[in-house]
């Protein structure tokens, strides 16, 4: 792991704490404090909700949904954003992050269910959505028409199951898809359907005509490619789901480099292998430092990597550590099962406390605004 004066050197600067409020839930205004993030949340009697924390740390409101939530993206240019249902849910909400309420869902309609991501166009117009065809098991990007009610266009099939979290790539044009591999069926809720005949990929697809370009394997098929990020030089980190026996160590980061289309499985020490316990989760990459995060839920822990070389920079304990995003200029802000959130700084492995919540948070937390390298 590299030195605290080793990652100064690099860049580093710590991020600053953000002063804590209350966390009783209300409602927006036009004057309340801008969104920090969203996401997916349950309470302790197990339902589910959508929730927000201001700038200022307010837990902003909680909206009710009927199925449990995962992933969500937010609008260019504007005040949604949608939070998607987690696999194999059949709901997608449009919150307008201004008023704070929920202002629309939509159905994935009859054979078809969502994998909990997605990601807009560049000009706000389009949104594009990682689906199931569970009539065929067939996994797809589904083109909403984001401008005109959210009205489905079109689907790209991806020649494969199973796609989850997809990312625009910065040319604007390529969608990144992890593709994870495993069928799935709603009447069986979350039951792996062919882990014996899995076959994952990182999928690079052209957005405007649903054309696949290019097609990257795991070293093992049975390595669920499930989420990922993409820096703005176009690094792509994808995180990876192991579904063979628990006692193998497989490597479970992927790096693909888009500038030469090369593509690697960065090697960690065996200990930390181990420690991630074959499942990874959330991948927020900073656009401003060469560090990217990775959540490991079952392991209790965090690992920021130098992604240009993929070497390991810290390892941070947080119990039932879920969601990621950057924070500040290049920081990492992640959230617990427990109801925490917490800083993260590569130059230390201890986590510091930026408030609580009476509430569990799921795996993914999405920026109430889009960032801007």
């Amino acid at each position: 792991m590299l030195s605290r004066r080793q990652v100064l050197r690099a860049g580093f600067a710590g991020a600053t704490l953000l002063g804590l409020a209350g966390c009783s839930a209300r409602q927006l205004n036009s004057s309340s404090a801008p969104l920090q993030l969203l996401s997916a949340v349950d309470d302790d009697q197990g339902q589910h909700y959508i929730t927000a924390v201001s700038q200022s740390g307010e837990q902003a409101f909680m909206v009710p949904v009927s199925e449990r939530c995962h992933g969500g993206c937010p609008q260019p240019h504007g005040d949604h954003v949608v939070i998607f249902s987690r696999r194999p849910g059949r709901e997608m909400h449009v919150i307008n992050t201004r008023s704070g309420k929920l202002e629309r869902s939509i159905q994935a309609g009859e054979g078809f269910h969502y994998y909990g991501h997605g990601v807009y166009s560049p000009d706000a117009r389009y949104l594009y959505v990682t689906m199931n065809d569970y009539t065929t098991s067939e996994g797809l990007i589904r083109v909403y028409d984001a401008m005109n009610g959210y009205r489905a266009l079109t689907d790209y099939p991806l020649d494969g199951i199973g796609p989850h979290e997809l990312r625009l790539h910065p040319d604007g044009v390529t969608l990144v898809v992890a593709l994870g591999g495993i069928e799935t069926h709603p009447d069986y809720d979350r039951l792996k359907l062919n882990t014996a005949s899995m076959q994952p990929a990182l999928v690079l697809m052209d957005r405007q005509s649903g054309r696949i370009t290019q097609r990257f394997e795991p070293s093992h098929h049975q390595l669920s490619c499930r989420h990922l990020d993409v820096s703005p030089e176009g690094i792509v980190i994808a995180g990876y789901q192991y579904e063979g026996p628990e006692w193998d160590t497989p490597p479970l980061i992927a790096k693909l480099d888009t500038r030469d289309m090369q593509f690697s499985e960065p090697e960690l020490p065996l200990e930390e292998v181990m420690g991630l316990k074959n499942y990874t989760a959330s991948i927020a990459i900073s656009p401003t430092s060469p560090f990217t995060v990775i959540t490991a839920p079952r392991g209790g822990r965090a690992i920021i990597i130098n992604h240009h070389t993929g070497e390991l920079v810290q390892r941070v304990a947080v119990p039932d550590v879920a969601g990621a995003l950057p924070f500040g200029q290049h920081g990492f802000l992640v959230s617990s099962g427990t109801g925490g959130l917490f800083l993260l700084d590569a130059a230390s492995d201890q986590p510091q406390p930026h408030g609580s919540y009476a509430v569990h948070w799921d795996n993914h937390l999405t920026p109430g605004r889009l960032r801007q390298a």
